[in-house]
């Protein structure tokens, strides 16, 4: 019988379906010996965001076949080592979506009427009618940072409160928000104008620290701020000071750069609003993430495809064998023009070539997407949900055949195509000595692997600026271990690619783009 190791409290919901096909263990509390040894014998392993999944815990449970997560958030989970062992990751992004999105309104509710500090001066024997006055939301607008799933259910309820509603989500287009009731505008317009600014994006490289001192400043002289996403999204000191300076009136936290939250400044401030990351907890959500991941974790013991597979594709052995390579380059295309540019996508055409000619392209197109759209997307996206979750941004996507259009000495080609605010960019990539490489950006002739930390900069071609860049580069301490330059003519434009061995701070980058001749310059990380 298989053996089922869970590793925190799951609803019995949950514990029930898996007990109908396999022996379960809740290892909650298990002392580091008895750990060891369920590990030994475990076949599947359950968690939710305490525990943490390293790659050391994954060694020692040489039975493992996949690992649930009960919740969406994976960062928790050592995915690499994961797949490296050929372990299926699976989660529930679709169960606590209407939990997290009726929070958000409960605190925005008690924002704008004062509800938390009424209710403690009650309990301290005042009657402090007059102290408390608030705001009715009829009228007044809601901006949202991220238009997923749970941003979609927040404004759908916003809505119903007779709000107006405004989003930006560089991976919505202002049609699909207009289909929804919802404005699209840009993020700096969005915190000019709204009275309320709720979060709803994921924690990714792109997306820690966004709100920051730059950010606040530029929010509407007496908004509120509510975060029930990821407390990475803010920077809490420049949260405290635009507080203190009378900058916003207020801020509902459930989420934190650090949880629990330990003894600080947020916990003292008489206009923040805290609640211990319960977005989730309730017995619905609860009930309904476990169920989803237990029944997931059966199908893959029992050797089927599950329904949200984090780290592996829905295919058959034979079409991962001869497509595998394809879907990676496929994904890494989409991740490099995610990072690379921050603009809203309308439209994605992916174009394959010779060899790939009469496969199945949907798996490119769905590797693709998932490279394009994880690295901003609220849910978490993978190869089964990829399409369906462009479709809900209003994004439009193709695949095309053009098995004779590939210059001389190539065999393998796979050209991405994004059509974005009226403009075309194109990336193009090739797999080359069973690596992924990208060889063209936006007509740049170029070649390396599409792996690790990149600076890509656009620039106008100038003596010295190599020279110059690994100047600022050096002094950073940041080793270049390659240089690939693409140009027009001799004097013209350039598109730079740089290697690093570690990522640039932001002064560094900052210092990148105050050099003569350069116009762009953004950290792209490939993986």
């Amino acid at each position: 019988m298989k053996q089922i190791l869970v590793m925190e409290p799951l609803a019995q919901e949950g514990l029930n379906l898996l007990a109908t096909a396999a022996r379960v263990t809740i290892a909650a509390g298990a002392s580091a010996a008895d750990l060891a040894a369920l590990l030994e014998q475990a076949d599947a392993l359950l968690v939710r965001s305490k525990t943490r999944v390293t790659a050391e815990l994954i060694a020692a449970a040489p039975r493992l076949r996949v690992i649930g997560r009960v919740g969406t958030g994976v960062d928790n989970i050592d995915l690499e080592a994961a797949t490296h062992r050929g372990v299926v990751v699976v989660n529930a992004p679709y169960g606590n979506t209407v939990s997290v999105a009726e929070h958000t309104l409960g605190l925005l509710l008690a924002l704008a009427r004062h509800i938390s500090e009424a209710d403690r001066s009650m309990r301290a024997g005042r009657w402090e009618k007059t102290a408390f006055e608030g705001t009715q939301l009829r009228g007044k607008t809601l901006g949202l940072i991220g238009l997923g799933r749970v941003g979609a259910a927040v404004a759908r309820r916003a809505l119903g409160l007779e709000m107006k509603v405004k989003a930006h989500d560089a991976f919505v287009t202002p049609e699909r928000a207009a289909q929804m009731g919802v404005a699209w505008v840009t993020l700096d317009e969005l915190l000019a104008s709204s009275d309320f600014v709720s979060l709803h994006l994921p924690d990714t490289e792109q997306t820690r620290g966004m709100i920051g001192a730059r950010e606040l400043a530029r929010m509407k002289q007496g908004a509120y701020l509510i975060n029930c996403a990821r407390g990475s999204l803010v920077d809490e000191q420049a949260l405290l000071a635009a507080l203190d300076s009378g900058r916003l009136a207020g801020a509902a936290l459930d989420v934190f750069s650090r949880e629990p939250l330990p003894d600080c400044a947020l916990l003292h401030h008489p206009r923040v609003l805290l609640t211990p990351h319960l977005g989730a907890s309730t017995v619905e959500a609860q009930r309904d993430s476990a169920v989803d991941v237990a029944r997931q974790v059966l199908t893959v013991l029992e050797g089927g495809v599950p329904e949200y597979p984090v780290n592996a594709p829905a295919l058959s052995a034979e079409e991962l064998s001869a497509l595998g390579p394809f879907m990676d380059l496929a994904r890494r295309l989409g991740q490099f023009y995610a990072q690379w540019s921050g603009n809203h996508v309308q439209s994605v055409e992916l174009i394959c070539c010779s060899e790939l000619a009469g496969q199945r392209t949907d798996l490119l197109v769905s590797s693709l997407l998932v490279g394009l759209l994880s690295a901003r997307a609220e849910e978490g996206i993978n190869w089964i949900n990829a399409q369906w979750a462009a479709r809900e941004r209003g994004i439009a996507f193709a695949a095309r055949l053009e098995p004779d259009t590939m210059p001389s000495g190539w065999t393998h080609w796979i050209e991405l195509k994004v059509r974005t605010n009226g403009e075309m960019r194109t990336v193009t990539g090739a797999v080359l000595r069973g690596e992924p490489h990208i060889v063209q950006v936006n007509g740049y002739w170029l070649d390396f692997v599409a792996r690790g930390m990149l600076l890509v900069s656009e620039h106008r071609e100038q003596p010295g600026i190599l020279g110059r860049m690994g100047t600022v580069l050096g002094d950073a301490g940041v080793n270049i271990h390659f240089v690939q330059v693409g140009r027009e003519e001799r004097g013209g434009a350039g598109l730079l690619v740089m290697g690093l061995d570690d990522p640039l701070t932001a002064e560094a980058l900052q210092q990148v783009l105050a050099l003569p001749s350069i116009r762009t310059a953004t950290m792209v990380r490939l993986g």
